[in-house]
């Protein structure tokens, strides 16, 4: 059975995305940081389908703490799944904050810097030795990258600076037939950032083609996708998928 690990499981797309997963077949590592009721009630959720998953404990924005993680995922692979390597990362966990420039605080620039940027790098640094030859790697950013909104510089500078990154793992990476990718959500009915009221939703979706704000199931079927065979030829690439939010 092919594994992966998904950062910020217990909730939104994270959740999403370790179901999916799971109904196509794939052994699920997630990781929470402060809500275990939720990430539990997310691997109840997979076995009650016949799946098999793992919920365990993890703050992407301490990077002390990845050492420790890569030995306690080598020792569940073993344990739980009886191998010794991943199939998959996906670099999801985070959450929003909104100030303007001119009211950000340097512990709210370098929470969000932690958690967005210095976190996938060195935790996927971290994993890269349990990632089998022809792995994937699914890195999330955001739409806020290509189009500004007020409020969010720092949480979009870091999100552009892991799509950045997102080439360079995968050309240092491909010579292991790893591929790494990046989906690039748009306005989607999650909790972060505290959610959307009714009325920023409906501005959302005014700016949307669709005419609507997304749903974190259909961002998790593109990631669970860019794991799988069926993404073997797409490498190196951020995926929008915000049903065309401001084009």
């Amino acid at each position: 059975m092919n594994v992966a690990v998904i950062t910020g499981g217990s909730r939104g797309i994270g959740a999403h995305t370790a179901l999916e997963c799971a109904r196509r077949g794939m052994g699920v590592i997630l990781t929470y940081h402060q809500n275990p009721t939720a990430a539990e009630a997310v691997v109840e959720r997979i076995a009650s389908g016949g799946g098999k998953a793992l919920a365990l404990p993890l703050d992407v924005g301490d990077a002390k703490a990845f050492p420790a993680f890569a030995a306690t995922v080598r020792e569940v692979l073993h344990t739980v799944w009886n191998q010794d390597s991943l199939a998959g990362l996906v670099n999801n966990a985070g959450y929003g904050s909104f100030n303007l420039i001119e009211s950000v605080e340097e512990a709210q620039f370098d929470g969000l810097f932690n958690v967005h940027l210095k976190g996938p790098f060195f935790l996927t640094q971290r994993l890269l030795p349990l990632l089998a030859r022809g792995a994937s790697i699914v890195n999330l950013t955001s739409a806020t990258t290509r189009a500004a909104f007020p409020g969010v510089a720092p949480y979009a500078a870091f999100k552009g600076g892991l799509e950045v990154l997102t080439r360079y793992m995968a050309k240092e990476f491909g010579e292991r037939g790893i591929r790494v990718n990046a989906v690039s959500p748009g306005p989607i009915h999650t909790e972060l950032g505290g959610g959307l009221t009714p009325d920023f939703e409906a501005q959302l979706a005014a700016q949307t083609a669709l005419g609507r704000v997304g749903e974190p199931g259909e961002v998790a079927k593109v990631i669970a996708m860019l794991l799988s065979d069926d993404a073997s030829w797409i490498n190196a690439q951020s995926i929008d998928v915000s049903g065309g939010y401001i084009i």
